[in-house]
């Protein structure tokens, strides 16, 4: 069951950030112990994705969702993405009881964010593993941990994309 905040953090919305300054200066004000940064695309949301957030969470008790803005959507799932713009896609992760932030970001990968912000893990998707996710070596020089988190990769943003255009069209599908 997904749960939405209700007054989480002393009645405080679930702040969305565009800067990974002011997000660091916001962490700190909050003696935020073990950050965890998740990231992704999340166009669409989907129940793969609530998994991973998850099993992110449970590695901290921070956990910090650097989200890819529309331009850097476009550019790693191409020219018909996002279908959901960030703004839409930021709100519906804002409202997941596990995330305690979200980050908006325009680059292709979140080397710049783990500089920035020094969480103490990054935690990536089971279609990577630790020794493949892009970021790595500078997680290991940063001494920042790296997990693999959540449920087998069954589930794809890319399928629920198409059958959602294939239903349109006309077609028939069944959802997982």
């Amino acid at each position: 069951m997904v749960v939405l905040k209700r007054g989480k953090m002393k009645g405080e919305p679930c702040p969305i950030f565009r800067s990974a300054s002011k997000l660091r200066q916001w962490l700190e004000r909050r003696n935020a112990k073990r950050v965890v940064l998740a990231d992704g695309c999340f166009d669409p949301l989907h129940v793969g994705h609530i998994r991973y957030l998850r099993g992110a969470k449970s590695k901290g008790d921070f956990l910090v969702v650097a989200l890819n803005d529309d331009a850097s959507t476009r550019g790693l799932k191409g020219a018909h993405r996002p279908v959901m713009p960030a703004i839409h896609r930021s709100k519906l992760l804002a409202a997941l009881d596990v995330v305690d932030a979200v980050l908006v970001f325009s680059a292709r990968d979140v080397g710049r964010i783990l500089r920035t912000i020094r969480p103490a893990c990054h935690a990536k998707g089971t279609d990577y593993t630790v020794d493949t996710v892009p970021e790595r070596e500078l997680s290991r020089s940063l001494k920042i941990d790296t997990v693999i988190v959540g449920d087998a990769k069954s589930h794809a943003s890319s399928d629920v994309v198409d059958r959602v255009r294939r239903t349109r069209a006309g077609g028939r599908t069944s959802a997982r």
